[in-house]
């Protein structure tokens, strides 16, 4: 048994665990687990977090055992813990005694505030606290291997993961869904069902979380776009943010009374940011045509940055009104009353969404899409076979810029404003980032990617000071566990596999076995 490769797994748990400290995370575990189970003490939930981490090393370090026996998965775990146990116990030790010498330790780490350190010490002298961790992060480790071992012995594991499955295929073998399926228009049903559901959504949700979901609805878009780019033609576009910039400034400038007073209907701006937005998608497509990679996302990335600094410039202020952005802006209008509410807009919003989706998915299926994919997998062999990739490519970038344009519209005349501070790069980051997580090339991909990244910060409001830190973790731990998203194609989803076993290398979220 490798005794090196368990203490590296206990010395990386432990300092993921330490870093957990510094930032001031097991202080926002206690904070949220309390007001969950409505306990008056933070310690429950920061000893919690801790723990998980722990139990997490011993796991990891006895997976990396090669037949692993009993003798054997006890001493990687004993390991794991007594490395992470000696991590924490020094460094909560040398913490908790600079803080009793009236050192001034959060000049340099905010988070770390004497209440943190409480909630880890128990009011305890440096040194019995140090003990007291040391203890307790060796007895998770050993959890943590006492866990690999009865999992392998009761496979309870595998009967939870088919628990699903099960139900799936035991549902969908009822006589009575069969019937139905067989029917000439039971998709249709389906589909027509589901869209019933949405439209009653907006009378059963508040005003908050109508503005809410609706901000998820237009990121939805946003992503379906570009994952016609990303997804389909694989198309590197970091600048997307500026079709999206466009189809604002559009709306804004055609139905705002300032800066220029043209006040337009709502409904006759709409395809004009569309066209527009796919006119500039086809500027930015026409100089990068023999661009790929690197080369390609750089452009596309300083396109961004071109509009959005033109869009903020003074030699601009009375065309798009400069850093201050244009107010007032237009909303839509329907038989003489006004519609632009939230409770209004997510019927736009989930319209659009349908329409998006439609588009996409007819793309995805014809000969279309087929080139488009061709072209991702290989460029050089789509131009041998035929394929006319510069058009394409055009192609790709009009569609998706003509979504963005669309969205664009939406979120300036819902927010009655539009301004250069809305379309910056992270912009750009989040929807791809959204495209990646849910499942590039999957539809039902991107709807869930939205709901991760823009959905949940909403709910879990208490992690707004942690938004990014959550954001890199989480694309980190997507790309190691299940690089093909939450929600995949099912052709994206053979390919990653067909190559992992063309390399020899193993699937996605398994631990390759190392030898002593």
């Amino acid at each position: 048994m490798n005794v090196r490769l368990a203490s590296r797994e206990g010395l990386l748990t432990g300092f993921i665990n330490l870093c957990c400290i510094l930032l001031g995370l097991t202080g926002l575990a206690g904070t949220m687990v309390g007001g969950w189970f409505h306990l008056s003490s933070r310690q429950p939930g920061a000893w919690l977090l801790l723990l998980g981490i722990a139990v997490w090393g011993g796991v990891r370090a006895v997976r990396r055992v090669p037949d692993p026996s009993r003798n054997k998965t006890l001493i990687a775990g004993l390991v794991a813990g007594v490395m992470h146990g000696l991590t924490l116990a020094v460094s909560l030790w040398l913490i908790s005694t600079l803080l009793d010498a009236g050192a001034e330790v959060r000049k340099w780490l905010v988070q770390l505030t004497p209440e943190a350190i409480r909630l880890l010490t128990f009011g305890l002298s440096p040194v019995a606290a140090a003990a007291l961790m040391f203890v307790v992060m060796t007895t998770a480790g050993l959890v943590g291997a006492l866990w690999v071992r009865a999992s392998e012995r009761y496979p309870w594991q595998r009967t939870l993961s088919k628990g699903p499955t099960t139900v799936r295929t035991r549902f969908l073998a009822l006589p009575a869904v069969q019937n139905f399926m067989q029917r000439k228009h039971s998709q249709q049903i389906l589909w027509g069902g589901g869209l019933l559901i949405l439209l009653f959504f907006p009378f059963v949700l508040g005003q908050y979380w109508n503005y809410t979901l609706g901000t998820v609805g237009i990121y939805v878009i946003l992503g379906l776009g570009l994952n016609i780019v990303v997804g389909f033609a694989g198309l590197l576009d970091l600048g997307y943010v500026a079709f999206f910039a466009i189809g604002a400034y559009i709306v804004a400038i055609l139905t705002a009374p300032a800066p220029h007073g043209i006040m337009m209907n709502f409904w006759l701006v709409v395809p004009i940011g569309i066209v527009l937005a796919a006119l500039a998608g086809v500027l930015l497509g026409i100089p990068v045509l023999r661009m790929r990679g690197d080369y390609l996302a750089i452009v596309t990335l300083g396109f961004g940055e071109i509009i959005r600094i033109l869009s903020k410039s003074d030699a601009l202020t009375d065309f798009t009104g400069g850093p201050r952005g244009i107010r007032s802006v237009g909303g839509p209008g329907l038989f003489g009353f006004d519609v632009s509410s939230e409770f209004y807009f997510m019927y736009i919003i989930i319209l659009g969404i349908v329409l998006a989706a439609y588009v996409t998915l007819h793309l995805q299926q014809s000969r279309v899409g087929r080139a488009w994919m061709a072209m991702r997998e290989d460029e050089d062999v789509a131009q041998a076979v035929g394929i006319y990739t510069l058009q394409y490519k055009l192609l790709a970038f009009a569609t998706g810029a003509a979504l963005a344009g669309f969205s664009g519209v939406i979120f300036a005349s819902r927010n009655k404003f539009t301004g250069p501070e809305d379309f910056t790069l992270l912009v750009s980051i989040n929807v791809l980032c959204l495209v990646i997580i849910g499942g590039m090339g999957s539809i039902p991909g991107v709807v869930a990617g939205a709901l991760v990244l823009k959905g949940l910060p909403e709910i879990l409001r208490q992690l707004a000071d942690y938004r990014m830190l959550a954001f890199g973790a989480l694309l980190i731990l997507m790309m190691i566990v299940r690089p093909e998203g939450l929600w995949p194609s099912t052709r994206r989803q053979m390919e990653l596999h067909e190559r992992a076993e063309q390399s020899g290398e193993p699937d996605a979220g398994s631990s390759p076995e190392t030898g002593p």
